[in-house]
């Protein structure tokens, strides 16, 4: 019997991020090398309960790769941790002839990709998500474009709080991860930076801080906050009274998800597309696509799943000394 992959799907799932459509496009030329057709699932896994399909070629991909967002769209769906829907979803991919899906997002995704593996559906997850807290890849897709939005940013919140002699208080995304809140404040020479994974909650070391800056004849006090800490509007308002400095809070919010992609964002993406094809064509399928070491790999799902993620100590303790 023919056991060769004809046809996959592919979705977008969770948060959108830069890059995503460098993937999708990436997986679609390269199951079309292969011989294989694609169906792109609307609105993630919400929308393959749906079964909003469509047959995507190599023309359908002109003029994405430069796209910010998910041409595919996505969605949130929280009924999909039910194991009846689980199932539901693998004899829907069966009914419309899906031998392999390639799911594009974070480790919600994976988990639902997970759990259709056990359904019997060949998966293959590809790390997207500006939050770099996939544990078994060095990279993301969407990091660097977000990353970049987020410098430019600050930088110009930076320029006006110098104009003012202000404390500003950034608060940038990454759930509960301080990957884009790390890069951030060394990148744009941050007094404080405030990590999910080393805060302490002692708000009165900043508020120290920028008594000490003030003394020795500094005006401007840059904070980054991390979305996983929050609440930058209520801290703005409590060191403004503790220090007397005119403090403001900015959330760049939902901005850091969009914009064309940088380039290592699009090679990334196109990388890690074709990669995730190249495994469902020689048959090696439930893992998730990695960058490890300079190196495209690939993990079993379940493996990358369990994996545990650490911001770099030497990144904080220079993110520190470059503080003083």
């Amino acid at each position: 019997m023919d056991t060769k992959i004809k046809t996959i799907g592919v979705l977008t799932s969770g948060g959108d991020a830069p890059g995503m459509n460098a993937a999708i496009r990436g997986v679609v030329r390269a199951a079309i090398s292969n011989g294989m057709q694609v169906k792109g699932i609307y609105q993630g896994y919400k929308g393959l309960l749906n079964e909003e399909f469509e047959d995507l070629d190599a023309r359908s991909m002109s003029d994405t790769i430069s796209k910010g967002g998910t041409i595919l769209y996505t969605a949130r769906c929280k009924e999909f941790h039910e194991l009846e829907v689980q199932k539901q979803a693998a004899e829907i991919c069966r009914k419309h002839g899906i031998q392999g899906l390639v799911v594009i997002g974070g480790d919600g995704s994976f988990a639902g990709a997970r759990a259709l593996s056990k359904q019997g559906i060949h998966v293959v997850g590809v790390p997207g998500t500006i939050d770099l807290d996939i544990a078994c890849s060095d990279y993301t897709i969407g990091f660097d474009t977000a990353v970049n939005t987020a410098m430019e940013a600050i930088d110009k919140v930076r320029d006006t709080s110098t104009s003012h002699e202000r404390c500003s208080i950034i608060e940038v995304m990454g759930r509960n991860a301080g990957y884009l809140a790390l890069w951030c404040g060394i990148a744009n020479g941050a007094e404080d930076i405030i990590l999910p994974e080393t805060y302490d909650y002692d708000e009165q070391k900043l508020i120290d801080h920028i008594i000490d800056n003030r003394r020795r004849g500094k005006k401007l006090h840059i904070i980054i906050n991390a979305e996983g800490i929050g609440h930058s509007a209520s801290m703005a308002r409590r060191i403004e009274a503790a220090t007397g400095v005119e403090t403001r809070a900015t959330i760049l919010g939902h901005m850091q998800r969009g914009g064309s992609p940088t380039c290592r964002d699009r090679v990334a993406g196109t990388m890690m597309g074709a990669y995730a094809v190249e495994l469902l064509a020689k048959g090696t399928y439930n893992r998730v696509v990695a960058y490890k070491h300079g190196d495209y790999v690939d993990y079993d799902i379940e493996e990358a799943l369990n994996m545990q993620k650490e911001l770099p100590e030497f990144m904080v303790r220079v993110s520190k000394a470059m503080s003083v």
